[in-house]
């Protein structure tokens, strides 16, 4: 796994932040060491698909990225007839998600789209992840995306949303400062904390984890909670 040194240098003009071949080549690093419990998200993605799941249906990953919640949805599929579909339109992370896909050990197929995941026409589907994607979607795009899925899920089918979220003061800052702390308690300098979200202002855009759970029922589903959160990352599940 190569190691993420991409702020390391201090730069005069910073680009802003893409999931370009630079990013792709130490994206398991980079994730690993810049999200709270992403590790704890991921093997719980497939103990959720296999709760969820449904015979002769779809599962769709969007923003699947190197594919380590699209293979965990994967191998959590217990029932006939399903296929993972994973979205993305980042051509270097699909080619490398095809290679993690070519060396899996499940059966079940998968499709992997570039492409863009607002525009998709979803069908049949039972189990939908959207792991910290939503956020890099813009606002005015996100709602009808969240309608999108609605409507293409079949009854009882479950929706996994993961974000990074925001909070009112003096919490927004507490929590901030504690995700700062833990990128640094992972090898991550001040400069590269600096610069990385220098990089990512206005390209990930958070929200407080009411405007999620209200565009949720806004949507149709009849249950949305959080079922895992640690500082400013969590995840939530919703259930038509």
């Amino acid at each position: 796994m190569s190691r993420d040194r991409i702020y390391a240098e201090d730069r005069e003009a910073l680009d802003a932040f893409a999931f370009d071949e630079a990013v792709a080549r130490v994206f398991p690093d980079m994730i690993k060491r810049s999200v709270p419990g992403y590790t704890m998200i991921i093997p719980m993605i497939g103990i959720i698909t296999e709760q969820y799941a449904q015979a002769n249906s779809h599962l769709y990953d969007l923003g699947c990225s190197l594919g380590s919640s699209l293979l965990a949805m994967r191998h959590g599929v217990k029932v006939d007839g399903c296929k993972v579909v994973g979205i993305d339109n980042a051509a270097a992370m699909l080619k490398r998600c095809q290679s993690y896909v070519d060396i899996d050990t499940a059966t079940v197929p998968v499709e992997l789209v570039e492409g863009d995941a607002t525009n998709y026409d979803y069908s049949h589907a039972s189990v939908v992840t959207l792991n910290f994607t939503l956020q890099f979607i813009p606002l005015e795009k996100r709602q009808a995306l969240i309608q999108r899925l609605y409507d293409a899920m079949l009854p009882g089918g479950a929706l996994i949303l993961s974000e990074k979220i925001s909070f009112d003061e003096p919490e927004q800052t507490l929590q901030q400062e504690l995700h700062w702390d833990f990128k640094r308690a992972n090898g991550y300098s001040d400069l590269e904390v600096s610069q990385k979200r220098s990089a990512l202002e206005n390209v990930l855009v958070p929200e407080t984890a009411h405007d999620h759970i209200q565009r949720l029922k806004q949507a149709g589903f009849s249950k949305a909670y959080t079922w895992y959160q640690c500082f400013n990352f969590t995840s939530f599940i919703a259930v038509k």
